[in-house]
C-alpha cells in the first residue's frame, strides 16, 4: 500500500472541482484504490472525467453495470423508460435494445422480467464488446452496426419491446453540456443533429417492421421535443403517445404497432 491523499483531501479537491456528491465520490474513489492509484484517479476525476468511467461500472435500475473506456453512462433519468418497457414486457418477450452502449437498459429488463429474449445493437466495436459481457448472463445476443441494419432478418415482425435510447441533444446544445458528457464521452452518444431529432426519425421510420402486433418502441426525449418525435412515429404508422415522470424529469415517447 503506498503513500496517498486521505479521504478528508480528496473530498475536499472533489468539491473544489466542483463535484456535487464530493463525499459520496471520494468514498468510491477510495475504496476502488489506493495510493499513487488513487492519486491518478482523484487527477482524473479533477480533470473532469466521469466518475463511473473511472470505477468501471454504474450503479443503474438496481444493478452494477460494467463499464469500458469511452462508452456512454447510462443516466438515471432513464430509468422511467425502463421501468415503463418493463411493465410491458412478459415472459419470453423479444426484447431489442438499439444504441445499447453498455447494454444497461436492456440488461435491466431481462434481469426483472427473466425469460426474454434480448438482442441488443450499437455501431461502436467498443460498447458491443462492453454490452456482449454484461448481457452474456441473461442471454442477450449482441450486434455491431447501425440501429436495426445488423439484426437477422429472423426477427422482423417479432419484436415485442424496442428500448431505443438513441442520442437526442441538439447540435448546437453539446457545447452546453456538463464537461464529463462533452469532453470524455464520443460525439456520437450525445449528438443526436440539428433538432436532436435525427436518429429518432430514422428508428420511427424502420420500428414498424420489426415490431410483433401490439409491440411497441420507447425513445426518451426533451419536452419540449416530445411533440415532434411523436409526430415521426405518427408519419410511421404508430400510435404514439408521451409519457412524463417528475421524478426522473425524464420524458418517454411510447410508440405501438397495432395488435
Amino acid at each position: 500500500m503506498g503513500i496517498g491523499p486521505t479521504g478528508d483531501d480528496v473530498t475536499a479537491r472533489l468539491r473544489a472541482a466542483g463535484c456535487v456528491f464530493a463525499e459520496e465520490e471520494a468514498a468510491l474513489l477510495s475504496a476502488a484504490a489506493d495510493g499513487a492509484a488513487l492519486e491518478a484517479l482523484v487527477a482524473r476525476r479533477v480533470a473532469g472525467e466521469p466518475l463511473e468511467q473511472l470505477l468501471g461500472w454504474v450503479s443503474f435500475g438496481g444493478l452494477r453495470v460494467a463499464l469500458a473506456p469511452g462508452v456512454f453512462v447510462p443516466r438515471q433519468r432513464t430509468t422511467f423508460l425502463v421501468d415503463l418497457a418493463t411493465s410491458y414486457v412478459d415472459r419470453g418477450a423479444v426484447v431489442l435494445d438499439v444504441c445499447c452502449g453498455s447494454g444497461a437498459l436492456g440488461l435491466v429488463v431481462a434481469t426483472r422480467r427473466p425469460g426474454v429474449e434480448l438482442h441488443a445493437t450499437d455501431v461502436d466495436p467498443a460498447a458491443v464488446a462492453c454490452a456482449a459481457g454484461n448481457l452474456a448472463p441473461v442471454g442477450g445476443r449482441t450486434y455491431c452496426g447501425d440501429l436495426l441494419a445488423p439484426l437477422p432478418a429472423s426477427l422482423r415482425g417479432r419484436v415485442d419491446v424496442l428500448l431505443a435510447n438513441v442520442p437526442y441533444v441538439p447540435t448546437d446544445a453539446v457545447a452546453l453540456m456538463p464537461p464529463e458528457s462533452r469532453d470524455h464521452e464520443p460525439r456520437h452518444t450525445v449528438d443526436g443533429g440539428p433538432d436532436g431529432l435525427v436518429l429518432q426519425r430514422r428508428v420511427a421510420a424502420v420500428a414498424p417492421a420489426w415490431l410483433a402486433p401490439g409491440g411497441r418502441v420507447l425513445v426518451e426525449a426533451s419536452e419540449a421535443q416530445a411533440p415532434a418525435a411523436v409526430e415521426a412515429f405518427r408519419v410511421a404508422g404508430l400510435i404514439a403517445r408521451v409519457e412524463r415522470s417528475e421524478e426522473y424529469d425524464a420524458t418517454v415517447v411510447v410508440a405501438r404497432r397495432d395488435p
